[in-house]
């Protein structure tokens, strides 16, 4: 038989302490459970209602269990109500009003006796009622409650269904299901419960269907039962399907659930009832009624339980009842944090919360709770939640169990508001394991989905393929999935394949030719170095400044350096130092062409008699220029490091296949400020050379900076359109190429001409030449 317990549970909470300041809490509110049994006969009950309550559902003591887990919980939270402890009762209804009545009165004025309209009792503090399972003790519940307005916290589905007869979310998801299937094949019971249901053999009976049938049962449905049904033959319930209220695994409930033990439980009123009726063994110094048996030893398993007695994972009505608890508590803990809900009236005095208070903390609340779900309320004061799709199994040994193969999310945010899984079903025997097949139309092979047929039946549809960038695993897909960010689609679309990581490397052709080509541009730096040491004392290295000269060659070597810092895996600090010590040595560099642009200024009008220009004409003046122009890069290097400074990054979206790693420049202002700031100093560079190039050819290297710096400009012109229509490594190798075509146009432009006169045509390196050149100037 079917049966579904009856039962409401009051939260309460008592005031501990209470300090502006925070302070540890030394007294603590042990919880107590107000029953004796889970269900006991009693005498001013009829015979119809006694024969209810005297029967025992060993599995409804799972609700209870999920009751006490959630206010422990919250207990030992710390960050939920300091300095408040959370206590509660349990009351049993016997599916009866009078008994709801009764219970309610005496939760709002006595424990003990039954006295109307008179408040006793004063260490209570009532703050909101769990409402049962039964939506008729809610209803009875709530006409009392609304009086006194406290809060009452009922489950959404149920509560719905007094209005509404059977949830539309439940019907629509039959119709969403029904479609999948044809009638021709197979014929579907359904069965709506109600306050009771009927027995299912009987309902098979009645039904007079052939073998081939499915039982489909709606979320009020539980498969439980009584001590003593233990041998039940459950067999046709074989791979029925129901919908079951959302739940979510609790590890630290099944942990909870191990633990329990009547030697060692304090405060259970209901274990030891329990336990000898589940286990058909009887608890030394207890009585036995009715329960065949040894004594029990307290080794017994709740684990090894048959699923219809207990079920070890949470269900769907507990995981309500345990939201419901974290939902009040939540209410509470913002409600006790605002003091202006304070009452000092004689209704509720300085220490006590107000319940009428509480009403608006539960509209509005929403949190996340210990499995990740959402729990909040919609417009209708009903929790957001759908539904699971559960498969029933019967073992060949009776063994009972419960498989999750889809779930109703009317809340899905891509509007997938109906998911199942066909090959996670395990249907009974006489299907043979082959699921219903569409008459007229084909399976839709994995790689497509289907799509609907207009004016047709609903099991005609067409099969298209997938979109580019997603799939489908399995036949007759509605829709078709994208692939995680780290996956992509295989050739057929039935599966996702994990991307590649690359990065511009060494191994690679075009990393292998860009350090080849950086390599010569260095070794031809060093060599020119080199010879202008060598001929350090000659005329035409004597003439253009030759401090500077050799800053400027250190710093483009030191700049054709920089590219290897772009080439391989990216680390941490390889991407701090990519574009700070390029954007550093690039400034030096520049600077020093600045400055010796500026000495051959300074040179040529130094010549003039009593020409001021001659203090200025010293090694000091050059250091300035070159020290003061790089200190500048240098602070915006330090400022860009200091708010958001470059990291190794993820390009997941640049290529289908590839997930590309690379340099996050951090901030992309602060980049193109370090460009900007070198473009700046490039254009007077070349705006002071252009200016200066018809001064003597003995001082005429002022033609060769403004060619250098004409290379230089267009480099980096060019460099920020082919950049920024770049993606992922080659992004890397566009900077690489303008850093070595704009030091290679530097070294070129200005070197160039001084080494074919030192080492080609040595007679024009003397003194006399530069003199006779200075005096006919062309």
């Amino acid at each position: 038989p079917f049966t579904l317990l009856s039962l409401f549970s009051i939260l309460q909470i008592r005031y501990v302490g209470w300090s502006i300041a925070p302070v540890l809490n030394k007294e603590f509110l042990i919880l107590h459970v107000y029953q004796k049994k889970l269900f006991e006969s009693r005498k001013d009950l009829s015979d119809a209602d006694c024969n209810c309550c005297s029967r025992v559902v060993p599995n409804h003591y799972q609700h209870i269990l999920a009751f006490a887990f959630a206010v422990k919980e919250i207990n030992e939270n710390p960050q939920i109500l300091p300095n408040l402890t959370l206590g509660f009762h349990i009351y049993d209804s016997y599916f009866n009003a009078q008994q709801t009545y009764h219970g309610t009165m005496l939760l709002l004025f006595t424990m003990e006796s039954f006295v109307p309209n008179y408040t006793c009792d004063t260490e209570k503090n009532l703050m909101a009622i769990i409402g049962g399972l039964d939506p008729e003790t809610s209803l009875h519940m709530a006409t009392v409650l609304d009086t006194y307005k406290i809060p009452q916290v009922g489950f959404p589905l149920f509560l719905s269904l007094c209005t509404m007869g059977v949830s539309h979310f439940q019907i629509r998801a039959f119709k969403l299901h029904l479609e999948m299937c044809a009638f021709h094949i197979i014929r579907w019971a359904i069965y709506f419960a109600w306050i009771q249901t009927k027995n299912l053999s009987e309902a098979e009976q009645e039904s007079n269907m052939s073998k081939g049938n499915v039982w489909i049962m709606t979320a009020q449905m539980e498969f439980t039962s009584f001590v003593y049904q233990r041998s039940l033959d459950i067999e046709i319930t074989h791979g029925a399907l129901s919908f079951s209220t959302h739940s979510n695994d609790l590890p630290e409930f099944q942990q909870f659930i191990k633990r329990r033990n009547p030697s060692n439980t304090m405060g259970d009123g209901f274990i030891s009832f329990f336990w000898q009726q589940a286990f058909s063994c009887a608890l030394p110094n207890q009585g036995v009624h009715d329960i065949g048996g040894d004594l029990c030893t307290g080794e017994e398993k709740l684990e090894n339980l048959p699923g219809t007695f207990f079920e070890m994972s949470m269900n769907g009505h507990s995981y309500s009842i345990y939201n419901a608890v974290h939902a009040v508590a939540h209410a509470l803990h913002q409600f006790s944090s605002l003091t202006y809900f304070f009452s000092n009236t004689s209704a509720c005095s300085h220490y006590y919360f107000c319940p009428i208070g509480l009403h608006q903390f539960l509209r509005d609340i929403s949190f996340n709770n210990s499995a990740g779900d959402e729990v909040s309320f919609d417009q209708n004061r009903e929790l957001e939640a759908g539904f699971d799709v559960i498969n029933w199994i019967v073992s060949s040994n009776l063994s009972f169990h419960k498989v999750k193969v889809g779930m109703l999310n009317p809340q899905d945010p891509l509007g997938q508001t109906f998911t199942i899984n066909d090959n996670a079903i395990t249907w009974h025997s006489w299907f043979n394991q082959v699921p219903p097949i569409s008459i007229c139309t084909e399976s839709c092979h994995p790689g497509s989905s289907k799509k609907m047929k207009e004016g047709e039946p609903f099991c005609c549809y067409d099969c298209i393929p997938c979109p580019e960038g997603k799939i489908s695993k399995e036949k007759d897909m509605n829709d078709c999935n994208a692939c995680v960010d780290e996956e992509y689609p295989n050739k057929n679309q039935d599966l996702c394949i994990p991307k590649d990581i690359t990065f511009l490397s060494y191994e690679e052709p075009l990393g292998l030719c860009l350090a080849c080509l950086t390599l010569s541009c260095f070794l031809t730096a060093v060599l020119t170095l080199g010879t202008f040491l060598k001929h350090h004392n000659t005329p035409i290295v004597k003439a253009n400044n030759r401090d500077l000269t050799y800053a400027l060659l250190i710093s483009l070597q030191l700049c054709f350096l920089c590219v290897f810092l772009f080439i391989g895996h990216p680390e941490k600090v390889t991407c701090i130092l990519q574009q700070t010590a390029f954007g550093i040595i690039f400034a030096v560099a520049v600077s020093c062409v600045l400055a010796k642009t500026i000495m051959v200024v300074l040179a040529f009008m130094a010549t003039k008699p009593a020409s001021q220009m001659r203090n200025w004409m010293g090694r000091k003046s050059a250091m300035y220029v070159v020290l003061s122009c790089s200190l500048i890069q240098a602070g915006i290097c330090t400022m860009w490091l200091s708010a958001s400074p470059p990291f190794p990054d993820f390009d997941m979206y640049s290529f289908n296949e590839e997930i590309v790693l690379r340099c996050n420049e951090g901030s992309t202002t602060m980049f193109y400020c370090l460009l900007g700031y070198l473009g700046f100093l490039a254009i007077i560079s070349f705006t002071v050379a252009f200016l200066a190039r018809k001064l003597p050819d003995s001082f005429n290297e002022a033609k060769f900076i403004t060619f250098s710096m004409l290379v230089f400009c267009s480099v980096w012109l060019s460099f920020i359109p082919s950049y920024l229509s770049s993606k992922g490594k080659y992004m890397v190798a566009v900077e690489i190429f303008s850093i070595l075509a704009s030091s290679a146009g530097l070294l070129g432009c200005i070197f160039s001409p001084k080494c074919y006169i030192i080492l080609l045509r040595s007679e024009l390196n003397n003194r006399e030449h530069l003199i006779r050149t200075h005096k006919h100037p062309k």
